[in-house]
């Protein structure tokens, strides 16, 4: 087998071998800025020549694409995701009574908090007192919880103050 002789590309002025099944048309090596560069420029040469001129205007390939897209619908949407998971939840147009809510001593950790709570809401909590430790996000999210069902129930004694977590106050204001 004859072994072809090296060029230089086009783009960065190196050396290379061509590919033996494109010899006589390579002229860009294989590295990504390279092979970029060697489809701009085959493009601006498509682009130049008069019959492709006006490939991309006009009624009839106006008509075209129309055509071309209600023969495939949502070709461009992701419907596998789209069909999974809603926008938004459905809010129940329920109003919400004054009840009784009566706090429960266990202990929690913060994997059990995790299950209930949103990721959102344990970034928010790590960048509001600086901690990043799950026992001191679990403790704030202890505190904060049982100061909302304190304000949710009536309870007359949630004053705005701060919610204590593992040796630091962080300020929680309430108008």
């Amino acid at each position: 087998m004859k072994r072809s002789a090296k060029r230089k590309c086009l783009h960065c002025a190196e050396f290379y071998l061509p590919d033996r099944r494109n010899l006589h048309q390579q002229r860009y090596c294989s590295k990504p800025l390279c092979r970029k560069q060697s489809k701009a420029v085959s493009q601006r040469r498509w682009l130049q020549k008069p019959e492709n001129e006006n490939h991309f205007r006009g009624p009839e390939n106006s008509q075209r694409v129309t055509e071309w897209r209600s023969r495939n619908p949502g070709y461009w949407r992701n419907g596998k995701l789209a069909a999974k998971r809603p926008l938004q939840d459905l809010c129940s147009g329920q109003v919400a009574h004054n009840e009784e809510v009566t706090e429960k001593t266990s202990t929690y950790t913060l994997q059990d908090l995790l299950l209930t709570e949103a990721a959102l809401i344990v970034g928010l909590i790590s960048t509001m007192t600086g901690d990043a430790l799950q026992d001191d996000i679990a403790l704030t999210i202890l505190g904060l919880r049982r100061r909302g069902q304190d304000i949710l129930s009536g309870n007359t004694t949630a004053r705005p103050g701060n919610v204590q977590t593992r040796g630091r106050n962080v300020a929680t204001k309430v108008k």
